[in-house]
């Protein structure tokens, strides 16, 4: 019986020519982590349950990928009429998937505590897993680009992060970019104001919504969760705020509030100092950014031509290593979504030309002694960084040409007998369809 082929629902395979411009993304945003003085790590696919869970709110706990564990796991539980999958599933996983890159690098920060110098600037370019609703954007599989500076409560690292988006975003060539920005301090102090403070985190996951579902449902959705009247009015007035000097009035009796608008006040006012090469700063009252671990700027970066989502995003996290006993380490970073800025670049026609050209020189085959002859020459020209090969095998012409044509390759180099007496080559140039005899130094240096 044969296996239908297929991937996983929100799992995908990547074609060359997906692959080049990926890979594009990723030289692009490596360069900007490593101009910006970060160091690359790595962790497991794989963490321990305990690690993950509890950290993204219930919302993302839903959403992480459970791994069973070994052997014959089902005869180590007992259960009963009253068991929930809940309880199953501690008995038969302690394992997950990673949910993103940040928690499992609190987890390496903690653990390598005595290796590493503070502060610590690294970055992460590596696959996490969503239990999510497959959409447009929204994978369950999907890379993330992070980098995070661990270690100091310094602003000045808020700060970086705003201009490495702006760095990124403009050496990828990407209009219309907006960084927006807020505090989770403001948000705090406005839902004291609102009288609920202890309805905080579904506050901020419903207001994290509002793009999706519309002010009338996120109202809807605070009152089911017993947010009163008088505290849906005072939401309205900061959801009409558009500048940080606003709400310095509306949380003179907050002082979380008003350390949250003095943080916003600073970066902004720098960034403003210092200006961006592309990117447009603006401070976002509605962004809430609805994981848990988050506690002051929080960051994400949108592109206003097409509606796809934030293409990347994070903050500030004051206790996250306190969860694995190591308390009093603040960090901040952000996070690009690659699978995003993908569909954007591909919209927005904004990857190079030629991008899928990976062989510049085919050799033709036209025999033993001739291919022989050729693998010679090939050696040159990849000895000096020219990308090149030989056709494996003396096929008819047309088929050879072929798949010159389709590869995109620039030139065609023809060795026959007269070629190999003489020293020269006979090279086709495949775009204008010229020919022209030349030697492989000429050549090289035509080339360079």
């Amino acid at each position: 019986m044969t296996t239908k082929a297929s991937t996983p629902k929100g799992m995908r395979d990547f074609s060359p020519s997906v692959m080049f411009r990926r890979n594009y993304i990723f030289s692009v945003v490596k360069s900007a982590f490593e101009k910006y003085g970060f160091s690359p790590i790595q962790t497991p696919a794989m963490e321990n349950s305990e690690t993950l869970t509890g950290k993204y709110g219930d919302e993302g706990d839903r959403l992480i990928f459970k791994v069973l564990n070994s052997g014959d796991f089902l005869s180590k539980t007992n259960c009963d009429a009253n068991s929930t999958s809940k309880d199953l599933t501690k008995k038969i996983s302690d394992k997950a998937l990673r949910y993103d890159l940040t928690v499992p690098f609190a987890r390496y920060v903690v653990q390598n505590r005595n290796d590493i110098t503070f502060p610590f600037k690294r970055y992460q370019m590596q696959n996490v897993w969503r239990a999510d609703r497959p959409q447009k954007g929204r994978f369950r599989e999907f890379l993330q680009c992070d980098a995070d500076i661990i270690g100091t409560k310094s602003l000045i690292s808020e700060i970086e992060l705003v201009q490495l988006s702006d760095e990124v975003f403009t050496s990828l060539n990407i209009p219309n970019i907006e960084i927006c920005i807020n505090n989770r301090k403001v948000l705090n102090g406005m839902v004291e104001i609102m009288g609920c403070p202890e309805l905080f985190n579904n506050i901020v996951i419903i207001l994290d919504k509002l793009d999706r579902i519309g002010i009338d449902k996120v109202k809807e959705e605070m009152s089911s969760e017993g947010v009163s009247e008088e505290g849906i009015s005072v939401l309205e007035k900061f959801l009409n705020s558009s500048d940080i000097s606003e709400l310095s009035d509306f949380l003179k009796q907050s002082e979380t509030g008003k350390k949250g608008v003095e943080e916003l006040q600073y970066v902004s006012e720098n960034i403003s100092k210092l200006g961006l090469k592309t990117a447009q700063l603006k401070f976002d009252i509605t962004l809430a950014r609805g994981i848990d671990y988050y506690t002051g700027c929080i960051f994400e970066v949108k592109q206003n031509d097409v509606k796809i989502g934030s293409v990347a995003g994070g903050g500030r996290y004051d206790n996250l290593t306190s969860v694995f006993g190591l308390d009093d380490v603040s960090g901040v970073g952000i996070s690009f979504g690659i699978d995003r800025i993908y569909m954007v670049m591909e919209e927005l026609n904004c990857f190079p030309e030629n991008i899928d050209q990976n062989t510049r020189i085919m050799f033709a085959n036209f025999g033993k002694k001739e291919s022989v002859f050729c693998l010679g020459l090939l050696k040159q020209l990849r000895e000096n960084g020219i990308s090149s090969e030989l056709y494996p095998t003396s096929v008819k012409m047309k088929k050879q040409m072929n798949y010159a044509d389709k590869k995109g390759v620039e030139f065609v180099v023809m060795i026959g007998e007269d070629e190999m007496n003489s020293e020269k080559i006979t090279v086709k140039d495949m775009k204008l369809g010229n020919q022209e005899q030349i030697s492989i130094s000429e050549f090289i240096t035509k080339l360079q």
